[in-house]
Parts: C-alpha cells; structure tokens; sequence
C-alpha cells in the first residue's frame, strides 16, 4: 500500500511568500505613515494593521494544526491496517473447526 509522502515547501515558494508578506505591510505601513490626518488616526490604523497580521498569524496556525491532525489520524489508521494485513494467513486453520 502506498502512503503519500507529506508535501514539501519548496524554498521558491518560501521566498515568495516571505517577499509578499514584507511587501504588503511595508506598503500598508507607508500609507499609514503618510496619510494626511492626525497622529491618533495615524496610530489607530497601525494599532489595526497589527491586529490583523496577528489574526492572520493565529488563523494559519490553527488551520496548519487541523490539518496535522487529520494527516496523523490518518497515518495510525494506515498502521493498523498494514498490521493486520501483516499478521493476517490466510492458509491457517480457523479457530474452532
């Protein structure tokens, strides 16, 4: 039986999603930073725009975590299968005959 292999992060994609996170907050960060209102307004957005970059933090996490878990239930499922698959003889006499 074939077990599928945990998929890999390439380190293209790595990059790219590590650029486009720096590049989205640096330019939300910028027009924060050069709008044209009161600096409580200023920091009320930047106070926002940290809130949501932790929220998204969080959310990632928690949907990483869910999938693991469905992966490792799945792997001791494919375990006990392959046990008994192991251990099963087909040619042996049954119990009681």
């Amino acid at each position: 039986m074939d077990i599928n292999p945990q998929p890999k992060v390439t380190a293209a994609f790595y990059a790219q999603a590590t650029a486009s996170f720096a590049i989205s907050l640096s330019a939300v960060a910028a027009g924060v930073f050069y709008l044209p209102v009161g600096g409580w307004i200023r920091a009320f957005l930047a106070i926002g725009v940290l809130y949501v970059v932790t929220s998204s933090f969080t959310l990632a996490k928690c949907v990483r975590d869910s999938q693991e878990v469905g992966t490792v239930v799945r792997r001791v499922d494919q375990a006990r299968i392959d046990k008994l698959i192991a251990e099963h003889n087909p040619f042996k006499d049954p119990a009681g005959v």
